[in-house]
């Protein structure tokens, strides 16, 4: 595996700073916001210094019941040949449910949701991941998420289920410190058991980041500095192994760059406590024969695509089933699957709104200039009865359109606004700003109507 070094996650919102941060090796560019034709000046340089780019996609939904998206799978390689990486990530989640297999609609989650780790669930993601594989220029590597909620009868722990899938198909693996301490936090699961059930020899890199804990849940919010639990995984981690890559993740509440210089200087010095730590254990133990430590086998280099099995066709309707009255529990109201934890799921669903009402803010910010403070009880009202069947543009027009047809805003004025940026945007052309040819549509609209 190539050596990647030290990196951080680039964002628009703080291209300059890592632009200018000192020993960096390697960014992560979220693969969704960009477009290969178009790439950010800033990426441009960093390439130009050497510096090597990763596409993080989040929206393939890897471990959900249907293979992934032809489209989707050629945006992502259409991306890395754009960026000349070396590889692409992305994530063991899935992101949406509903559809054919379950004949029901289709919803969006906007947000990565656990697989349940089941031998269906692994033999789907097992097919998917090979699915990608063969459509991808660059080898893949994908990431262990966060969760707020566990799904009742899993029948593996992590670490179990992750070997069996690098093993199985010969992917890499995005291991993420982070989401192992809100694992612990949220499902009580032991971080350093998952460490020592890993195939390490198949981390193609590491992600470390900061959350936040409210009322004994943590968020895997992205928002805030690194924890020292973190670093403790991560030192841990790296006594065990020296992975090729460890990178930074940033996703809003940007600090100034000198505060992202000293958690990098952090989390390098908790590499260097893993290896001294390694380096002493090694120094300390007796010497062993070979039929003394046993060893497990490692993953295959790659995959035999010949002889492949396919996931079954009942194993891939039971989890979509399973997946959709999860989701659908969680962004439609529907009654709570048997087995899963109420509480838990209510604090999932609040998220899930919560995260939606911060994205539409970010991807049509007009929203929140027009409708002011009114803007998020507003929308957060609205996604208790109507789950996301598109993307966040989508949702941003869905939401303003029932706004209207709702009676509000209140004020006519910032009624008239809304109506303004609705039209702009929801028609198949934007609106002229010359006044004979926007009355001339007007009068066209009455005369339809009639």
């Amino acid at each position: 595996m190539e050596r990647l070094g030290t990196g951080i996650g680039w964002r628009p919102e703080m291209a300059d700073a890592v632009e200018h941060l000192p020993g960096i090796d390697w960014v992560e560019a979220v693969a969704e916001n960009l477009c290969p034709g178009h790439l950010p000046d800033s990426l441009l340089r960093l390439r130009e210094r050497g510096v090597t780019v990763i596409p993080h996609g989040v929206s393939l939904g890897l471990g959900g019941a249907d293979r992934p998206d032809p489209d989707r799978l050629t945006a992502l390689a259409e991306r890395a040949e754009a960026l000349g990486s070396p590889l692409v990530t992305e994530h063991i989640a899935f992101v949406r449910a509903g559809g054919p297999l379950t004949a029901s609609p289709l919803l969006e989650a906007g947000h990565l949701l656990p697989v349940p780790r089941t031998r269906d669930a692994l033999d789907v993601l097992c097919e998917n991941v090979r699915i990608a594989q063969d459509a991808l220029p660059v080898p893949l590597a994908v990431e262990n998420i966060a969760a707020l909620l566990a799904w009742p009868g899993e029948e593996m722990t992590e670490g179990q289920f992750l070997y069996e899938l690098a093993d199985r198909t010969g992917v890499r693996l995005l291991i993420d410190v982070a989401n192992l301490h809100t694992n612990h936090v949220n499902r009580g699961e032991d971080p350093a058991k998952a460490l020592a059930e890993l195939p390490v020899e198949a981390i193609a890199y590491v992600h470390v980041a900061g959350g936040v804990e409210r009322d004994g849940v943590w968020h895997d919010s992205h928002a805030h500095p690194v924890p020292a639990p973190v670093l403790d995984i991560l030192t841990d981690l790296a006594s065990r192994v020296s992975p090729p890559g460890v990178l930074l993740e940033r996703d809003d509440n940007f600090p100034e760059a000198a505060e992202l210089e000293r958690e990098l200087t952090s989390i390098r010095g908790a590499l260097d406590r893993g290896r001294q730590r390694a380096a002493d254990e090694e120094q300390q133990a007796p010497a062993a024969t070979p039929a003394a430590v046993p060893q497990a086998p490692a993953p295959r280099a790659s995959a035999p695509q010949t002889s492949a099995p396919t996931a079954p066709a009942p194993a891939r309707q039971r989890l979509a089933l399973a997946q959709a009255a999860l989701l659908s529990a969680l962004v439609a109201g529907t009654p709570v699957p048997e087995g899963f934890d109420r509480v838990r799921l209510g604090v999932q669903a609040r998220a899930l709104g919560a995260k939606r009402a911060d994205v539409v803010a970010k991807v049509a910010p007009e929203l929140p200039e027009i409708l002011g403070a009114a803007y998020r009880p507003a929308f957060l009202a609205y996604t208790h009865t109507h789950p996301m069947t598109g993307g966040y543009r989508r949702d941003a027009l869905d939401f303003a359109g029932q706004l209207l047809l709702s009676g509000g805003p209140e004020n006519a004025e910032v009624r008239r606004e809304l109506r303004a940026w609705w039209l702009e945007r929801s028609g198949p052309a934007p609106r002229s700003a010359r006044p004979a040819v926007r009355l001339a549509r007007a009068t066209r609209r009455v005369l339809l109507r009639r």
